[in-house]
């Protein structure tokens, strides 16, 4: 899979790389970007397209939030489903949507295995939940098309739930649409050796080594029955009204930018001139003293 141990270290080495940089994003901002730390042993070129990255994401995080102010003045409804496969990056997309949004505007539905009783209710019920009212993007990490992924391939439905789910899904999505919801669908698409790859980083990054379960480690044994299934999804859930999208995943910051690109190009949004904010002056009152707080409940100021 890769020539020599020297090269897959290598690999190895940038995808970390790529992990410190998902926490200088937040802190970069303030600072010139020749400042960028952990440049330490890297090349000049790369060192280049760091910097070009967090402009280009710093300017698409802007557009986005002017996405959100549209959203809340007009009253739209958003919903964005993001699927593939594990460690293809969906997550990481879904933290620079969000970063610098409202959450109670743009807001993240990552539903858990279902439970017992949710089991026995129509298989859309506990999605339903999570739709947005007017005003609202909801991003779903993963969603009712676990039935036609995970839990074809794993075997946690059968036959007839599998088929059901298909002949469903168009006529459910349809009613979302209808009722004034706009659906937005992503498949994020990485090759076999770069879901190798970042499978060995989080095996090897003790601060990642939660993302790997068990289902993880299955799913990489079956990667050919998940394509055979991702295949089979995308043929029969691909229709005019919720059409998919499909994010080439293998350059983490690449897929990033591109799918927030594309994003902001699927809505008619606008700047939404906002009023002019006066710092009201503070009242003060005669009589007002401030009590002192016990020292014993202070936290200790270690640094």
């Amino acid at each position: 899979m890769f020539e020599n141990q020297e090269a897959l270290m290598r690999r190895i080495h940038t995808d970390l790389m790529d992990g410190y940089d998902e926490e200088l994003e937040m802190e970069v901002e303030d600072r010139p970007f020749q400042d960028v730390e952990g440049d330490e042993g890297v090349s000049t070129a790369q060192k280049e397209l760091r910097r070009v990255y967090f402009r280009e994401l710093f300017r698409l995080q802007a557009e986005l939030v002017k996405l959100q102010d549209w959203v809340v003045a007009t009253g739209h409804k958003v919903v964005i489903i993001f699927e593939g496969r594990d460690a293809a990056g969906k997550g990481g997309v879904i933290k620079r949507i969000t970063q610098r949004l409202n959450p109670r505007v743009c807001r993240v539905a990552a539903l858990p295995a279902p439970n017992d009783r949710e089991r026995t209710q129509w298989y859309f019920q506990r999605y339903v939940a999570h739709l947005p009212a007017a005003g609202e993007m909801v991003l779903f990490d993963r969603s009712w098309y676990n039935r036609a992924g995970v839990e074809k391939v794993m075997g946690f439905c059968s036959d007839d739930q599998y088929e059901a789910f298909f002949r469903d899904a168009p006529e459910f999505e349809k009613m979302l649409t209808r009722s004034g919801i706009q659906l937005i669908k992503y498949w994020f698409s990485i090759s076999d050796e770069e879901q190798h790859l970042r499978f060995l980083g989080r095996i090897h990054d003790p601060l990642k080594q939660w993302k790997l379960s068990p289902m993880d480690l299955e799913s990489r044994r079956r990667w050919e029955l998940y394509t055979k299934a991702k295949e089979v999804m995308l043929e029969r859930t691909h229709t005019p009204e919720s059409p998919w999208w499909v994010v080439q995943a293998d350059d983490k910051k690449k897929a990033r930018l591109n799918c927030i690109h594309h994003l902001l190009q699927q809505m008619p949004y606008g700047e939404v001139e906002r009023p002019t904010i006066t710092l009201p002056e503070r009242v003060r009152h005669e009589g007002y003293r401030r009590h002192q707080v016990p020292g014993e409940i202070h936290v200790p100021q270690v640094y």
